[in-house]
Parts: structure tokens; C-alpha cells; sequence
């Protein structure tokens, strides 16, 4: 038999989608997990229904994963698939769109009876002509789920069980397409299933089993193989989701601090993630509340920063609402405290598995009152632990509330991280009360900053009391006086202010001799700069500003502004940065805005970058 040829690839984008059951993600997130360690650049995107098990095989219970994986930078998971693997024709239906030209796709002929396509609408029984596909991709049909029968035929599981296990057939059929040695997905299921020994044996003899028919039959004459990155600085890396990674930030904030962490939360997709891993984390002095609702999590949270830990909550956009008059009375307290929000599509309910920066004019004005709380954003998985870790630093040392938006595209999806050590981070110096102040009260604060201080209940010489009604500059005793108010509203604003000199200046990628400038904030950081990487090659002059600190935006914002003649801003809503920025920084902003619950595609976003520049 010939032996098939290895095809080096610089990068490569993989889908696999089926069924919500089929284990897509399960499959997605080993494979990715596997391709980090072998030193791959690695961006996912898992997208899933919001139902928790929609009725098999119908188009609105398709759940996807996909993956780009690359020798080189990697900023996106990919607009369009190399190769997709379809469990069913729901899923080839809803995602066809979505491979290349020539692409590969890989479908179970065993989910493709008549029956399978009357659930996913098809009107023909040829479903491959009916979207088009004959001739635009190559077709490779495995019987995914009669050789997962005949692998299982001697193990003792029932037909549900055995049919639940073609997801790993099909992994080690993907892990040989690629190259990819088995052993350390056989060592992530190990550790994933340890305590159901049957279901790890199963999984593993049909692991192997899908590598070795792929290995055996020749399904194509090429292989595909992905270099390791060499662009890459050296150190330890692991695939991190941005869930996991902001709860690790939170850790190393508080073990930086000398603190301990406290979260009180209630679970909300998608955000519940980072409440699981840190209720995982006693071993590092971590304590969690689940409390009853969303108000009782940030209520807890704020008692536990008033007693002297570092506090934390987390929600996504129904649940940011339900903690508005809380975070209020977190300002008027003037206490610290790190309020994590994963948005999701919106309003109400909405859309709880799918992606939007709709909440940021929530984040920055969704309360009564002149309430002044600084608002972030992290721009990748993996710069989630980053963000998490200077909202908390931020929260600490300028005793204020900080908002930290990261989103379901970020916060489900994973990329590479190095794993930082914790003598390199920055210095964590909470802004404690000193023998040296006088006449303390609540309202005692720096003169230059406008922080209070911070005492301890229980410290001797600094009893207080602290509440949500407004305060005298001086006494700090309860005060309803007008002029005192119009002062206190304008130290509480001058505080949040005064950190714009603390954070770092945003900074120009691209060309920055460009007339046009891509501005945008979070998640779209990926698109945005692989876009503007990809112009500027092909010979047009743009440049990116993008944003992480947002409320105090960066000092230098309006000088950078003034250096270019058009300004397009990008974000995931009706234009709520736009918005923010005309009161900020008056001038002529053009908008690029999208909300279909999706992420941009750098395509879409060339496609009009490049109309622009015409």
C-alpha cells in the first residue's frame, strides 16, 4: 500500500460539530489540549445551544468546537474550516457554510439514513448536492458509528454508552490526519475519567481504534503536520479557556496581596466556570459562597472586603443588572471589590451560550447616582488571567469597585499561555490605614489620589462605620448638606480619574503613518489586529488602537486620536464604545457593528476596512 505523504502546514482550522451530545466539546478541547503541548499556537471557539439537550439530530441542537492551530502567531480560531468533521446532517447543514473551498469534511455515513435527513429539513435525499458540495470540497465517509460498535462488541456497556463513545473514534482519526500522537489525549482521558474505569477503558479502546483505521485504510493519500512554533518565547505553556485563566488571575492577586480570596457568586452561564474552578482551589485558601441569588453573591463579597479580603463576584449580563444598587453602595463605601462579568447575548435571558459586548454602557453608567467604578476588559483567553490580576490590584491599591468584562467567546474559548511566575507579576500594595494618619475617619484619604484608607475592623485606634449614605468631606459622618454632596460626587470622580495615570497607555499596531485607525475593545482584539496584519501586507496602511482599560480610558487616548484622519470603531453591539468615546473625546467616530451572537470574521472586517481606504 503507499504510504501517505505528510504535507506541512503553517496553520490549519478544524470544526468538529454534531449533536450535543456527541461530545464535541469533550473532543474540541482534547484535541486542542494536545496540539498545545506538542508547542502549537492554538485558538478555539466552542458554540453550543442554550438548550441543555435539544431533540437529536434537529438543526437547533447543533453544538460545534473549532480549532486553529499554527506554526506562527495565532490571533483567531479561524474564520473558515480545512476540515470539519459532521456527526450528522444537522450539523453538516448549519456549518457547511463554514468550510473552505476544497476543504475536507469528514461525516458519519451511518447518521446520514432518510430518517436523519427529514430531522435536519432536507428536502432531497442527496444532501452533499443539495448544499453544493459535490464539487467543492472532498468528501471522506467514515461509519463512525458502526466501527465504534464493533470496536466496543466485547465490552459490557449499553447501546447508549457505545454510540456516545464515536467522538473519540473520531478524535483519534483526526489525531492521525494531523500527525498527533495519541499518548497525551490518552493521558487527559485518564485523568478525566479515572474514577469510571469502564468508561475510560471504552474511551480508549476506541481512541485508538479511530487512529489506527485512519493509519490502516489510507482515508487519503496526505497527512497534515504542523510544526512546532518557533516564534514562541521559551518558558511552560499550557491551553487555558478565559474562564479558568481569570480565576487563576484572582489567585495570584490575592497570594501576590498576602490576602485571602473570597468569592460570593451565583451560577449564570457562562460564567459559572470560574465559581467551579475556584470552589476547586481550598488547597490555595480559597473560599466560595453559592449564595441564594445574585444579590446575597455581591452582598457577601462586599462583606468579606470590608473584614479585609480580597473579594471578588462574578455573573454575566441578567445577573450585572440584579448587583446594581450593591455595586452602588460598593462606590459610596469606597471598598474594594472585583466584579467579573462574561457577557452573553442580551437583553433579558437572551441568548445565555452565545457572545456580545452589549453590557459595556451597563458596566459603565447601569446605576443610580453619580456612581464613578472602573471598567476593563481582557482581549484573549489567555489575557484573562492578566486582567483579573490588575482589576484586583486596581480594586486593592485605589479601594474602588472594578469591573472586568471578558465574554463567551473568550471565556469558553482557549488559547496558549505561558505560565507566569508569581515574583515576576507586579507589586500588589493594598492602601492600608498607617500609625502615621490622624484623626482618621472613614473619609481620610490621600491627597493626591483621592483613595481612603483602609482599616480593618477589629484594629485598635481606627474604629469606623461605613455605609451607603453620603458622608462628610471632613467627619465623615452621615451628611445630607448640597455643597458637600456636589464635593463628595466630585472627589469620588477625581479618585477613578487619577488611575488613568497608573495604567498604561494604549498603544498603536500597524502602520502607524496610516490615515485610517481600527479602534476596538476586548474580544474583537484578534480579528481586529489579524485584519489589519493582513492589509498592511498586502500593501494598504492601516493601524489599531485597542482598548483593555476603558473607564479612565489611557491618558495618551486623544493624542493618539489626533493622528489620524479617520477612525473606525469596531465593536459586538449597536456602538456603545462609540458612544462612550463622542463624550469622552469629542470628534467624528465611524462605526463597524455587528450583533448576530457571533464573533466577527476577519474577512467581514477586511472586506470593510479596505472599502474605507478606497
Amino acid at each position: 500500500m503507499e504510504q501517505n505523504k505528510i504535507n506541512e502546514l503553517e496553520s490549519v482550522v478544524i470544526r468538529f460539530t454534531g449533536d450535543s451530545g456527541d461530545g464535541m466539546q469533550l473532543t474540541g478541547t482534547l484535541f486542542s489540549n494536545l496540539s498545545a503541548i506538542l508547542g502549537n499556537e492554538i485558538s478555539t471557539f466552542p458554540d453550543f445551544p442554550s438548550e441543555i439537550r435539544a431533540p437529536q439530530g434537529t438543526l437547533f441542537g447543533v453544538s460545534g468546537f473549532q480549532v486553529h492551530l499554527g506554526s506562527k502567531k495565532i490571533y483567531t480560531p479561524g474564520d473558515d474550516a480545512d476540515v470539519m468533521v459532521a456527526m450528522n446532517p444537522a450539523a453538516l447543514k448549519v456549518n457547511v457554510k463554514g468550510v473552505k473551498k476544497n476543504g475536507v469534511i469528514i461525516f458519519d455515513t451511518d447518521s446520514f439514513e432518510k430518517k436523519d435527513l427529514e430531522k435536519a429539513n432536507y428536502k432531497t435525499d442527496n444532501p452533499f448536492e443539495e448544499l453544493g458540495l459535490s464539487d467543492s470540497v472532498q468528501l471522506v465517509p467514515v461509519a463512525l458509528t458502526a466501527l465504534t460498535r464493533d470496536s466496543l462488541k466485547d465490552f459490557d456497556l449499553d447501546s447508549k454508552s457505545v454510540v456516545r463513545s464515536k467522538n473519540m473514534f473520531a478524535l483519534g482519526l483526526v489525531c492521525w490526519l494531523f500527525n498527533r500522537p495519541i499518548d497525551q489525549a490518552i493521558h487527559f482521558l485518564t485523568n478525566k475519567f479515572n474514577k469510571k474505569q469502564d468508561i475510560l477503558s471504552a474511551n480508549l479502546k476506541v481512541l485508538t481504534d479511530g487512529y489506527n483505521y485512519g493509519n490502516n485504510t489510507h482515508l487519503s493519500l496526505s497527512t497534515f503536520l504542523i510544526n512546532k512554533s518557533e516564534d514562541t518565547p521559551k518558558g511552560k505553556y499550557t491551553s487555558i479557556n478565559g474562564n479558568k485563566a481569570t480565576a487563576w488571575g484572582l489567585i495570584a492577586a490575592a497570594k501576590k496581596s498576602g490576602l485571602e480570596l473570597f468569592l460570593g457568586s451565583y451560577p449564570i452561564t457562562p460564567a459559572s466556570d470560574i465559581m467551579h474552578e475556584l470552589a476547586a482551589r481550598k488547597d490555595m485558601g480559597v473560599k466560595v459562597i453559592q449564595a441564594e441569588d445574585e444579590i446575597a453573591g455581591i452582598t457577601t463579597a462586599i462583606g468579606a472586603s470590608f473584614a479585609g479580603a480580597l473579594a471578588a463576584t462574578t455573573t454575566s449580563g441578567p445577573g450585572l443588572s440584579l448587583k446594581t444598587e450593591a455595586i452602588g453602595l460598593t462606590v459610596m463605601a469606597e471598598i474594594p471589590l472585583v466584579i467579573v462579568n462574561v457577557m452573553r447575548g442580551g437583553p433579558s435571558t437572551g441568548l445565555p451560550t452565545k457572545t456580545e459586548q452589549t453590557d459595556l454602557l451597563q458596566a459603565l453608567y447601569g446605576r443610580n447616582g453619580e456612581s464613578p467604578a472602573v471598567v476593563m476588559a481582557a482581549s484573549t483567553p489567555a489575557s484573562c488571567f492578566h486582567y483579573a490580576y490588575m482589576a484586583s490590584k486596581i480594586a486593592l491599591e485605589h479601594m474602588t469597585p472594578v469591573i472586568l468584562l471578558t465574554d463567551s467567546f473568550i471565556g469558553n474559548g482557549a488559547s496558549l499561555w505561558k505560565l507566569p511566575k508569581l515574583a515576576d507579576m507586579p507589586e500588589i500594595k493594598p492602601n492600608y490605614v498607617t500609625a502615621d494618619i490622624e484623626d482618621f475617619n472613614v473619609n481620610t484619604r490621600d491627597p493626591e489620589t483621592k483613595v481612603t484608607y483602609w482599616a480593618i475592623p477589629g484594629t485598635p485606634g481606627f474604629e469606623h462605620r461605613n455605609g451607603g449614605l453620603e458622608k462628610d468631606y471632613k467627619s465623615g459622618n452621615i451628611s445630607s448638606d448640597a455643597v458637600n454632596h456636589q464635593l463628595m460626587v466630585d472627589t469620588r470622580q477625581a479618585k477613578i480619574d487619577y488611575i488613568s495615570h497608573v495604567i498604561p497607555d494604549v498603544k498603536i499596531e500597524g502602520n502607524k503613518d496610516a490615515d485610517l485607525l481600527v479602534v476596538g475593545w476586548g474580544s474583537t482584539y484578534g480579528h481586529l489586529i489579524s485584519a489589519v496584519n493582513n492589509i498592511n501586507k498586502n500593501g494598504g496602511k492601516i493601524a489599531l488602537a485597542h482598548f483593555n482599560y476603558i473607564n479612565p480610558l489611557p491618558k495618551n487616548t486623544a493624542e493618539v486620536f489626533k493622528g489620524f484622519k479617520h477612525i473606525v470603531v469596531c465593536e459586538l453591539n449597536n456602538g456603545q464604545f462609540a458612544s462612550f468615546l463622542r463624550t469622552k473625546i469629542p470628534g467624528e467616530y465611524l462605526q463597524y457593528n455587528k450583533v448576530q451572537a457571533q464573533p466577527f470574521s476577519t474577512a467581514e472586517l477586511e472586506d470593510h476596512f479596505n472599502s474605507l481606504l478606497k
